[in-house]
């Protein structure tokens, strides 16, 4: 999250409109802004309900308390998404040094989210097939159903946690000779981690539990805004889209031809040793 605007011109290919000094148009350095803090609204409407709904079921004994990881990974997620913020406004309002120097933040806290990612999403899938297995009797089928859905969620999580790393590192790489990649790509990182939310809204329409299909199409519309007012300045895709339709479409294949097939659930239950 570390970049100096400059123009973004490399190779000959045509400037990049969105990046650079000075803008055309004011909205070409706000639309970051805007796009980080509506992920950060998406995010508080899908866990702020599931959340309180959980600790009342805690409290009413229907439930055990939360896990340490889990919240861990709150604090994670959660400083990534106010770090990708703040560092838009930086960028929006000319305070391109402290971006800089603030950006390092972004390469401790991400290497441990996506760690505490994956255990917190194998440690969630044992737990409930431990307690579809090896629990009291009149609670197996519940969990089983359950342990089934989380099976398929467990698609979504290794799909973030392949997307959103990568296009990470590609966003990093590009902070000091491409600031338009860099920019564009640490939002789209964050951008597919947001099915975790969205499939958490209790008033969206939903094609869960039967396809993820839905999810998909709400981060397609979270990005958008971004995504046309690019198309508008520019007069075409950026390549950070292209590269991001390369990686996000054959994982997504996959994830669709996967969905609630039973060789995948006999394979769900091997990674996570449930």
């Amino acid at each position: 999250m570390a970049s100096i605007a400059k123009p973004s011109n490399l190779g000959g290919m045509r400037p990049d409109r969105l990046s650079g000094t000075p803008r055309a148009h004011p909205i070409d350095r706000w639309i970051y802004v805007f796009t980080a803090a509506s992920f950060i609204t998406i995010v508080l409407a899908g866990f702020i309900p599931s959340s309180l709904a959980k600790l009342a079921a805690v409290e009413a004994g229907q439930r055990p308390s939360f896990p340490m990881i889990m919240h861990l990974h709150a604090l994670l997620m959660g400083s990534f998404l106010l770090l990708l913020l703040a560092q838009t406004v930086l960028v929006a309002t000319g305070r391109c040094a402290l971006h800089m120097k603030l950006g390092i933040a972004s390469l401790v806290i991400a290497p441990a989210l996506v760690v505490v990612g994956f255990l917190l999403a194998a440690g969630n899938h044992q737990a409930v097939w431990g307690a579809a297995l090896n629990g009291p009797t009149q609670v197996r089928a519940q969990m089983q159903e359950l342990g089934m859905f989380l099976d398929n969620v467990l698609l979504l999580q290794i799909r973030i946690g392949i997307l959103f790393p990568v296009l990470l590192v590609i966003g990093l790489l590009a902070r000091s000779q491409d600031p338009g990649m860099h920019k564009r790509m640490m939002i789209l990182a964050v951008a597919a981690t947001l099915p975790a939310g969205i499939d958490r809204i209790p008033w969206l329409p939903t094609t869960l539990p039967d396809s993820p299909l839905a999810s998909d199409l709400y981060t397609l519309a979270a990005i958008a805004p971004m995504l046309l007012w690019d198309l508008r300045r520019n007069r075409r895709l950026h390549r950070a889209y292209w590269i991001l339709l390369g990686l996000a479409v054959p994982v997504s294949i996959a994830v669709h031809m996967l969905w609630d097939t039973p060789q995948w659930h006999v394979m769900a239950r091997n990674l996570t040793g449930a």
